[in-house]
């Protein structure tokens, strides 16, 4: 029997896909190369050929978990009606990965990994911002918003709930949490110039995630 040749994108992507799922069932720390090798049946030599060390297989598992969320806002964005506020608050809705990635989420948030966590705010950002840029300037079509920098908008209003609601990296009390959550509407619609109370949904959706 011929032996099976994968591609070297898909093979990359089973070992990413096994990780992931080892990660998150068995914990990354307890989780070995051996243990992602037994599960896909292949060599020492071909898991390092893609990945050097686990902790570069953990970077491309959480690249692989930015991407599928992206992928799906983006779809949702395609496909939904409304208004850009109706858009954004789908998005808004569906843009924390946090959910169905607690297990492994929690490990970035333990001392040491300060890098691997910020990696992957600095990749979300990076990946929405386009994306609510695009439902801003939609904002700005329809006349509820004005803005001539939609994309520069997005990242700061994305990098400021992000990062300063990040527990594991700002050791914030809950009241330090609280204030700045009731602040963000406000100062939103300050910066996109919409109408007062657009973005009151948000406290509820924060409020929710903590």
């Amino acid at each position: 029997m011929a032996r099976v040749v994968k591609k070297f994108e898909d093979r990359r992507a089973d070992i990413v896909k096994a990780a992931r799922r080892l990660f998150q069932t068995k914990e990354y720390q307890k989780t070995t190369m051996q243990d992602v090798m037994e599960v896909l049946g292949i060599a020492k030599g071909t898991i390092y050929h893609y990945f050097k060390s686990k902790e570069a297989l953990l970077a491309a598992v959480i690249e692989d978990i930015v991407d599928q969320n992206i992928n799906h806002m983006q779809t949702l964005v395609k496909e939904a009606k409304g208004n850009a506020l109706q858009k954004m608050k789908l998005l808004v809705k569906t843009g924390n990965i946090a959910e169905e990635n607690k297990t492994l989420l929690d490990h970035l948030h333990q001392p040491g990994n300060d890098a691997m966590h910020t990696r992957l705010l600095a990749a979300t950002l990076v990946k929405q911002a386009p994306l609510y840029a695009e439902l801003i300037q939609q904002g700005c079509d329809e006349g509820l918003f004005t803005t001539e920098a939609p994309l520069e908008c997005a990242e700061f209003i994305l990098s400021g709930i992000q990062f300063l609601t990040d527990v594991g990296i700002y050791p914030w009390t809950q009241e330090d949490l609280t204030r700045r959550i009731l602040a963000f509407p406000k100062l939103i619609e300050q910066q996109l110039q919409a109408p007062p109370g657009s973005f009151q949904f948000l406290v509820d959706h924060m409020e929710q995630d903590r």
